[in-house]
C-alpha cells in the first residue's frame, strides 16, 4: 500500500501507547498474533477519534481494516477527506447513507468533532453482539458481576479528569458541575454492586399445602439505553447501574450532541465487564427509532414526552421505562426559610436550568407574592450565565427558549446579566430570567422552558397553590417551603409528583428512588426499587409431601 509513511509512523505510536506493546515488525497481523483482541478494538477506535479527528462507526471496524499497522494508516487517510485518500486505496467503505454530522461546542458555537450516527447496520451489530454476551453475563453470581462494577467504578473515577473534560465538551458544564457528575457516576455504579447482592424477592416459605415456594428474579435481556443530552453520564449510569447489576446486558444510545462520555463507558466496560456487556451506538432520533425497533428485550428512555409517547408506539408489548419532563412547582409559603430565594435560584440555574426535575412555577399565597419575586429577582441577578453556570446545550434548545419567553405576556420581567468567558460570545448562552404577574395559560407556565426561567403565581389560598401546582401534565417532582411542619406536611402530600422536598430542591442521591407520573413518565430511577426495572419474577413452588 503506498500510504504515506508520516501517517503510517503516527499510527503506529498510537496503537504501542494504547495497547502498551513494542512496535510490532511491518505487516504484522496484529489480530492473528493476539495483539489486537476486542478490548483493545474499542480503545483503540476511540483513540483514534481524538488522535486524528475522524468519526468512527461501529460499520468501519471490521477486522480487515485493523488487521496491520500500514491497513490502519489507510484507514485513518481515508476517513481524513480526498486529499490524503488518493495516496490509499480504501480499505472499508463507510455506508454512503450516512453522513457525518458536526458537534459544536456549546459554549462557543465551533465546530468540535464530526461523528457519523449509527444507522440499521451499526445498530444490528451492537445488539447482535449484546444478545451474545448475556448467557456469560447473567450466569455470574451476584458477587461477581458487583466485583465487575465495583471495577467499572474504579476505572471512572480512575479517569475522573478525561470524563469531566469530556462531558464538559458536549454540554458547556462548569468544570465543577462536570466533576460532581463523575462522581456520582462512579458512585452509582458502586451502590448497585453492592445492592444487587441484598435480595429484595419475597422471602420463600410455606404458602401451600405440602408445598415450599421461593421467588427467583431474572434479568429481561438486552436493555436499549437511551439518554438526554441535558447530562449523558449521570443519566446513562442512572440507567445502566441497575440493568448491569441484575445480569442484563446494555446498548447506550446517547444524545446526538453528548456521544462523549458514553463512548469513554463502553471502552472501559469492555476492559472491567467484558465484551458486548455494554455497547455504545451514537446517533439520532432515527438511530434511537432503529434501537427501539430492534431485537431487544426492553427500553429506558430518558427525554422529552413527544420522543416517550414514540418509544410506546414502536415498543409493542416490550417493558418500557419512562423519565419524562417536569415542569415542576415550587410552593412558597409566608413563613418560608430566609434562604428560600438563593435556594430556588441556585437549583432553577443548576445545568442552566436544563433539568427535568428543577424548579419552575414558584407558587405563593397573595400575602407573599411580592416578596417573592422581589426575593427570587435579586438572587437572580447575582448568578450569571458564563460564571455561574454554563450555556443551553445547542441551537434548538436556544430557539425554544427565544420563542417561549418572546410569547409570554409577563408583566413583570427581571433579567440577569450574562458573562459569557473571552471568546466564547458566540455560545448558546442565555440569562435567568424571573417572570411574573403571567396569564394562567402563559406559555412559560404551561410548557416547561427547560433553562433558567422561574415563573411566579399567587394563589388564594393552599388549596387553590395545590391546584395551580398540579395543573400541568407533568408531575415528576416538587418542593414545599415553610416553616409549620403540620402545613408543609399536608401540602407534600396533596402534590402530585414522584418526588417531594421541603426546604429543599434537587438534592437526590442514590438509596432514594425519582421517578414521575402522568406526562412525566413511569419507571423507577435509583435506589433498590430500581432494580425490579430490568428484571422479571419466577415463581418457583416445590411439592414436598404426599399430597
Amino acid at each position: 500500500m503506498n500510504t504515506d509513511s508520516g501517517m503510517t509512523s503516527r499510527v503506529m505510536d498510537l496503537l504501542c501507547a494504547v495497547l502498551q506493546i513494542e512496535p510490532p515488525p511491518p505487516g504484522t497481523d496484529l489480530i492473528g498474533t493476539g495483539l489486537l483482541d476486542s478490548i483493545g478494538f474499542m480503545n483503540l477506535f476511540v483513540a483514534m477519534e481524538k488522535e486524528f479527528g475522524i468519526g468512527v462507526t461501529a460499520a468501519d471496524l471490521t477486522p480487515d481494516s485493523f488487521r496491520t499497522v500500514e491497513r490502519i494508516a489507510a484507514f485513518v487517510a481515508t476517513k481524513q477527506g480526498p486529499a490524503v485518500a488518493e495516496q490509499t486505496p480504501a480499505v472499508a467503505e463507510q455506508d454512503p447513507a450516512v453522513a457525518e454530522t458536526v458537534l459544536t461546542d456549546p459554549r462557543t458555537g465551533h465546530e468540535r468533532r464530526r461523528i457519523a450516527p449509527g444507522g440499521e447496520r451499526e445498530v444490528a451489530a451492537a445488539v447482535a453482539e449484546s444478545r451474545a454476551a448475556t448467557a456469560s453475563w447473567a450466569s455470574l453470581a451476584p458477587r461477581d458481576r458487583a466485583r465487575r462494577l465495583l471495577r467499572f467504578a474504579d476505572l471512572v473515577e480512575e479517569r475522573s479528569a478525561e470524563y469531566a473534560e469530556a462531558e464538559r465538551a458536549g454540554t458547556g458544564k462548569p468544570a465543577a458541575e462536570a466533576a460532581g457528575e463523575v462522581a456520582n457516576c462512579a458512585d452509582l455504579l458502586r451502590f448497585y454492586a453492592g445492592a444487587v447482592r441484598a435480595g429484595i424477592s419475597p422471602a420463600g416459605g410455606h404458602y401451600l399445602p405440602g408445598r415450599e415456594s421461593w421467588v427467583r428474579w431474572e434479568p429481561l435481556g438486552v436493555i436499549g439505553v437511551i439518554v438526554p443530552w441535558n447530562y449523558p453520564l449521570m443519566m446513562a449510569a442512572w440507567r445502566i447501574g441497575p440493568a448491569l447489576a441484575t445480569g442484563n446486558t446494555v446498548v447506550l444510545k446517547p444524545a446526538l450532541t453528548t456521544p462523549d462520555t458514553a463512548l469513554l463507558l463502553a471502552r472501559d466496560a469492555a476492559t472491567a465487564l467484558g465484551p458486548g456487556v455494554l455497547l455504545t451506538v451514537p446517533g439520532d432520533r432515527d438511530t434511537g427509532r432503529l434501537l427501539v425497533e430492534s431485537d431487544i428485550d426492553a427500553v429506558a428512555f430518558t427525554g422529552s414526552e413527544a420522543g416517550g409517547r414514540d418509544i410506546v408506539s414502536r415498543a409493542g408489548l416490550r417493558r418500557v421505562s419512562l423519565e419524562l419532563g417536569g415542569n415542576c412547582p415550587a410552593l412558597v409559603l409566608p413563613d418560608a426559610p430566609p434562604d428560600t430565594y438563593e435556594a430556588l435560584v441556585r437549583a432553577a440555574t443548576y445545568n442552566a436550568g436544563q433539568s427535568c426535575a428543577a424548579p419552575a412555577r414558584v407558587i405563593t399565597l397573595r400575602e407573599n407574592y411580592l416578596e417573592t419575586v422581589e426575593g427570587l429577582a435579586k438572587a437572580m441577578a447575582d448568578r450569571r450565565a458564563g460564571v455561574h453556570f454554563g450555556p443551553l446545550n445547542n441551537a434548538d434548545q436556544a430557539a425554544r427558549y427565544d420563542r417561549i419567553v418572546g410569547q409570554s405576556a409577563a408583566g413583570i420581567e427581571h433579567i440577569a446579566p450574562l458573562a459569557p468567558p473571552p471568546g466564547e460570545e458566540g455560545g448558546h448562552w442565555r440569562p435567568g430570567r424571573v417572570l411574573a404577574d403571567l396569564p394562567p395559560d402563559d406559555p412559560a407556565v404551561l410548557e416547561e422552558v427547560f433553562a433558567p426561567v422561574l415563573t411566579v403565581q399567587a394563589a388564594d389560598g393552599h388549596a387553590e397553590a395545590l391546584a395551580l401546582a398540579n395543573s400541568v401534565p407533568q408531575a415528576l417532582a416538587a418542593s414545599v417551603w415553610g416553616a409549620r411542619t403540620d402545613e408543609v406536611l399536608e401540602l407534600a402530600g396533596g402534590l402530585n409528583a414522584g418526588e417531594v422536598w421541603v426546604n429543599c430542591h434537587l438534592e437526590q442521591t442514590a438509596e432514594l428512588p425519582h421517578g414521575g407520573r402522568g406526562s412525566s413518565g413511569h419507571g423507577t430511577d435509583m435506589s433498590v426499587l430500581a432494580l425490579t426495572e430490568y428484571q422479571r419474577p419466577k415463581t418457583v413452588t416445590v411439592r414436598v409431601g404426599r399430597g
